[in-house]
């Protein structure tokens, strides 16, 4: 049952967070996100009204991180509140237990998690293509493709040396030969080509020029081809979802396309990226859930003595969140080098975060009854309402 008690902090929670939230955005984007767009309108390079779009679509990020800062600082600030003004004193001696004081904050942490779930997997990644729109940015980089057979033998690897979304240029397609010596894999065709296109689930070269090699190395005949199509059907559509996503960041990837390009990755024995790209699609489940630590952290390191310093508890806050994410990339570049596997690493920070909480929770004696302050109060307490009554 809700009771005016829930109402009352889950109010006082949710206005600091909006505060801490707000806050943190301005601060991040400020220095240097807002002077840039600011001097590229000067300059002339954005319109006022695509540099206010500039902007809009550069908040989702921020969001992201801003979430369960703002969280942490709000609950901080508002268990910090009501700790010096008595009002946890006489919530716990009227012999509320910490589980039920903070049950207004587990349930605004459970709707921030969400919250933050949905920016990372929907927001994030349209906001990144929009901005990839509007400031015009078309990848343009190279890309390697090798085509193997039933049996992961490879037939011919394809060096596509420009591409930018359905054309390229300078394409080298190696045609490899059955017989493979142990110190070398000799070739039986090199074809170049200037320009190819890819359309209707195929990969296509114009004006080829063909060499034909012997088993000796020694090239036999050039000739001239008009056009042949060197990928068809689904592995045609693999390697254009491998080149298109090559030059993109995890961020610009929605969890459905994510999910189907690692699957893509491990089916093509690529690795590093398939492990990096795995811990990045767990990060997505799981370091949301970080919201609920966070909220916890806060409302512990909120209980505190009418006298006690609070400038202790946003430091070991802060320190905490600092440290969570500095060692992100760290666990990243474990996950990648094969060091740790994937759910492992995108698990191990949360994990760390969870213990700290607890070991705060037992430093705090929250699972006590009562101390002998609070055991007063209740005293008091209880005499006030036999009178009362």
């Amino acid at each position: 049952m809700i009771k005016i008690y829930d109402k009352y902090i889950f109010m006082q929670v949710l206005m600091a967070t909006l505060v801490a939230i707000i806050l943190f955005t301005v601060i991040w984007i400020a220095p240097e996100m807002l002077l840039n767009t600011i001097k590229r309108t000067i300059e002339g390079v954005y319109t006022p009204q695509v540099a206010v779009m500039v902007l809009i679509c550069e908040l989702p990020k921020i969001l992201g991180k801003a979430f369960p800062v703002g969280l942490l600082l709000g609950t901080l600030f508002t268990f910090d509140k009501l700790s010096k003004d008595f009002e946890l004193t006489i919530f716990r001696a009227a012999g509320m237990s910490f589980a039920r004081i903070i049950a207004p904050v587990v349930v605004l942490s459970v709707i921030v998690t969400y919250l933050c779930f949905i920016t990372y997997d929907k927001l994030i990644p349209y906001s990144c293509n929009k901005l990839n729109e509007i400031k015009k940015v078309n990848p343009v980089s190279q890309f390697v493709y090798i085509k193997k057979d039933v049996d992961k033998h490879p037939l011919a690897g394809i060096i596509v040396s420009r591409y930018n979304r359905d054309s390229m240029e300078n394409i080298i397609v190696l045609d490899f030969a059955d017989k493979v010596y142990s110190d070398l894999h000799p070739l039986t065709n090199i074809h170049v080509a200037e320009t190819g296109y890819i359309r209707n689930h195929k990969w296509t070269l114009n004006d080829v020029t063909s060499y034909a090699i012997s088993a000796d190395g020694i090239f036999e005949e050039i000739s001239k081809i008009p056009s042949f199509d060197i990928l068809k059907d689904e592995e045609a559509d693999n390697a254009k979802l491998l080149m298109d996503y090559s030059t993109k960041r995890d961020r610009e990837i929605d969890n459905a396309d994510l999910r189907k390009y690692i699957k893509l990755l491990k089916s093509e024995n690529l690795d590093e990226e398939y492990r990096l790209n795995a811990n990045k699609y767990y990060q997505r489940f799981i370091h949301p859930l970080v919201c609920i630590l966070l909220a916890l952290m806060g409302s512990i390191l909120g209980f505190s003595r009418p006298r006690e310093r609070s400038l202790i508890g946003f430091v070991i806050a802060i320190g905490c969140v600092f440290i969570y994410y500095i060692t992100l990339p760290f666990f990243d570049l474990l996950a990648e080098k094969g060091v740790l596997p994937p759910l492992i690493a995108a698990s191990f920070s949360p994990v760390l975060f969870a213990f700290a909480t607890y070991k705060f929770y037992q430093s705090k004696e929250l699972s006590t009854s009562a101390t002998p302050f609070t055991s007063m109060i209740k005293t008091l307490f209880n005499k006030v309402m036999r009178h009362s009554n």
